[in-house]
C-alpha cells in the first residue's frame, strides 16, 4: 500500500518560517498530484495548497504570497514552505496524495496522518 510520512511541524513565533515535508511511499504507479490540506481548531478541513501536473498550483487565498507548494517527482516528496506564519495558521497540516497504484488501477486518495503547526509568541 501507500504511505504518507510528513516532519516539519512544530511551533514558531509569529512571523516565523517552517518548511513541511511529506514523502510517499509504497505501491505507486505515478502522481497525479500532491498538496496540504490542514484542520485549524473548530473549523473544517481546508485546501492550503496543491501541485499537479507539470507545475499547476492552486493555494488558498489566505496563504498566497507566504506559502509556496513543491515537488520532487523522482522522490515522491512534496514540501510547503510556510513563511510570515501567523496565529491563524495553527493547525495539524495533512498531506494528501492523488496516485494511482498501477498503470491500469484507479486513482486512490491518500492522507498523512498529519503534522502540528502551532503558530504562538
Amino acid at each position: 500500500q501507500v504511505q504518507l510520512v510528513e516532519s516539519g511541524g512544530g511551533l514558531v513565533q509569529p512571523g516565523g518560517s517552517l518548511r513541511l515535508s511529506c514523502a510517499a511511499s509504497g505501491s505507486i504507479f505515478s502522481i497525479n498530484a500532491m498538496g496540504w490540506y490542514r484542520q485549524g481548531p473548530g473549523k473544517q478541513r481546508e485546501l492550503v495548497a496543491t501541485i499537479s501536473g507539470v507545475s499547476i498550483t492552486i493555494y488558498a487565498d489566505s496563504v498566497k504570497g507566504r506559502f509556496a507548494i513543491s515537488r520532487d517527482n523522482a522522490k515522491n516528496m512534496v514540501y510547503l514552505q510556510m513563511n510570515s506564519l501567523k496565529p491563524e495558521d495553527t493547525a495539524v497540516y495533512y498531506c494528501h496524495a492523488d496516485l494511482q497504484n498501477h498503470r491500469w488501477g484507479p486513482r486512490i486518495d491518500y492522507w498523512g496522518q498529519g503534522t502540528q503547526v502551532t503558530v504562538s509568541s
